[in-house]
């Protein structure tokens, strides 16, 4: 159930509402996380430079959606309150004609064919599986961590079973959620994907065998269910375009479960299992042979993943590294990149002490970047000015092999939870030297990315410093981030950021 909007939220969606065409230019109204994400007919009529000097509004990201960064917990009560402003206008929505619905839709359509890829739209729709789940990931993985801390300090003996059974519940049918979005996003009926899916956690499954080997409930995990499910997908489809309309509902859902069904239980999940093994085995190979430079490499090079929409590919990995493992160590590695985003601010802001657009910029995104919500440091500070963008990868860099190097050494770091980052991480850390040693080497890595962000952004990430973003002597866009990108920054790339 959304969160009742108090009247500050109303406020902050009756002040957005004007600044982005209102109830007439909206389509759709939607959140995650962070973003208040809107569909709308016009994006010309978007008052861009009065939406980011609202308090509230960290950033804004133009994709399919035209996305305004809130924050966490922020948006969650802002976007109740705006859509019932936009509800309220009624018959306003449709009175601007359909020449303005299909100049909307125009745009629209040339920015998607301007910015997506059949791949890139493939990785997005499969990272939409896992976003729905994120809330419950995190509230597990607390709750996880508090019950390790119960039975660590001997405390509540007769609580912590219980405790215990909350925090895996979840995990334990996680399979059965992936298949239900799913088939929900890429089309099918959900409830038909999470039955399919249902079959890779069955217990029943134990009695099989397939080529002289016995299955168990779970092999294939999340890799699985969303192969299952989207199986199930395209079987329902083919199904239905060719029964008749009488037999739809008798025949459709059982051929559908039943041939994606036998196909997971005899193909399916086995490779979906040798891959998941394969998965967890290469992250523990990477990181134990590789350490410092697998950490380096990984910290550097994540936001230009996530500039390339490429990054959207982790999610599964992560989702089955902590299922497998009950942590993914790749995402503290990862985190670092904005701990070198936070550590490129400050020296930005150190270093423009005349620029008060950008040093305002910094003030009221910095909070939330400690936090691990990137978007507003990467869109509104470092690739504006393009150098501290490569600083701030080389800050995340020397995060990555700090945390790279302890895991080489046995202290592995890990993450019970997808989502967040920063100093957000620390209640869902989990590793192999206890908690205190494990956050301390977080801890560690955070402030290496902010020191190695910091230094290179000073030293090297300015040429000069100027009265103004625009004056002479103002900071240039260096090698590696074409002005393009830094144009693209100006109206919100479709890129995501590490929070």
């Amino acid at each position: 159930m959304p969160t009742p909007p108090t009247s500050e939220n109303r406020a902050v969606a009756a002040a957005i509402l004007p600044l982005v065409g209102g109830a007439a230019n909206v389509t759709s109204v939607a959140h995650c996380m962070t973003r208040l994400r809107l569909g709308l007919q016009d994006r010309s009529l978007v008052r861009e430079e009065e939406l980011r000097a609202l308090p509230a509004v960290l950033g804004l990201v133009e994709d399919d959606t035209y996305q305004i960064v809130l924050g966490p917990g922020t948006v969650a009560r802002v976007a109740p309150a705006f859509e019932a402003l936009v509800a309220a206008a009624g018959p306003s929505l449709v009175a601007r004609g359909p020449s303005l619905v299909a100049r909307g839709a125009a745009i629209k359509e040339a920015r998607k064919a301007r910015n997506a890829t059949p791949f890139k739209a493939f990785l997005r729709r499969i990272a939409n599986v896992f976003v729905p789940l994120i809330p419950a990931l995190i509230g597990c993985g607390v709750i996880a961590g508090l019950n390790g801390l119960l039975v660590n300090m001997g405390l509540l003996p007769g609580l912590t079973a219980a405790v215990a059974a909350l925090a895996g519940g979840f995990m334990a049918l996680i399979p059965v959620f992936v298949g239900y979005q799913t088939a929900k996003e890429f089309g099918g009926t959900p409830v038909l994907g999470g039955a399919v899916a249902a079959i890779v956690v069955f217990p029943g499954v134990a009695q099989i065998a397939v080529f002289g080997h016995r299955l168990s409930p779970g092999q294939g995990g999340v890799l699985g269910a969303l192969g299952a499910a989207l199986l199930a997908v395209y079987t329902e489809k083919a199904c239905r375009n060719r029964v008749p309309a009488a037999l739809d509902v008798l025949v459709t859902p059982t051929v559908t479960v039943l041939v994606s069904g036998l196909v997971t239980v005899f193909g399916l999940m086995l490779v979906a299992g040798a891959v998941s093994t394969a998965i967890g085995d290469f992250a523990g190979l990477l990181l134990s042979g590789g350490g410092a430079i697998a950490g380096f490499v990984l910290g550097g090079l994540f936001l230009p993943l996530v500039m390339l929409g490429l990054h959207q590919a982790l999610i599964p990995i992560h989702a089955t590294l902590i299922e497998q493992q009950g942590f993914t160590v790749l995402l503290p590695i990862l985190a670092m990149a904005g701990a070198g985003q936070v550590g490129a601010a400050v020296a930005v802001y150190l270093r423009l002490p005349h620029d008060p657009a950008v040093r305002a910029t910094v003030r009221s995104a910095l909070p939330a970047g400690l936090l691990g919500v990137g978007e507003p440091l990467i869109y509104g500070v470092s690739l504006p000015l393009g150098r501290p963008f490569v600083t701030a990868c080389v800050g995340g860099a020397f995060g990555g092999g700090f945390i790279g190097l302890f895991h080489m050494f046995g202290d592995t770091v890990g993450s019970t939870a997808i989502g967040p980052s920063g100093w957000a991480l620390f209640p869902l850390l989990q590793g192999s030297g206890g908690l205190g040693m494990t956050a301390a080497v977080y801890a560690g890595g955070l402030l290496t990315g902010y020191a190695a962000g910091f230094c290179c952004t000073y030293w090297f990430g300015l040429r000069g410093v100027g009265g103004s973003g625009t004056g002479p002597g103002a900071p240039e866009a260096g090698p590696g981030v074409s002005e393009a990108a830094a144009s693209e920054t100006g109206t919100g790339s479709s890129a995501r950021a590490t929070g």
